[in-house]
């Protein structure tokens, strides 16, 4: 089993949300589906970064340390956003 930690961007306001899961492909259909209360408000959303993980507690302090240390989340959204820039230019 795989523990993901994943970034969606709304395409509504293109705010972003990081969360968790060891079903990334249900969670984000129940993301887009209105079914996440705290997203619910900004679909629909796109998958736009995820990591993968096989122990669970690894992939939890990963996503708190996106989510509290705006260091961090900052140069990771920087990069991922750069590169869906560069795809869009091709």
């Amino acid at each position: 089993m795989f523990y993901y930690v994943y970034i969606l961007q709304s395409l509504k306001d293109e705010s972003t949300y990081i969360g968790s899961t060891t079903d990334l492909r249900r969670r984000f259909k129940e993301h887009n589906e209105g079914m996440v209360k705290s997203t619910k408000a900004k679909i629909p959303w796109r998958l736009i970064y995820y990591e993968a993980f096989l122990i669970e507690e690894t992939a939890r302090k990963r996503e708190k340390s996106i989510k509290t240390h705006g260091n961090v989340r900052r140069k990771l959204l920087d990069r991922v956003l750069r590169s869906l820039d560069n795809l869009s230019t091709q």
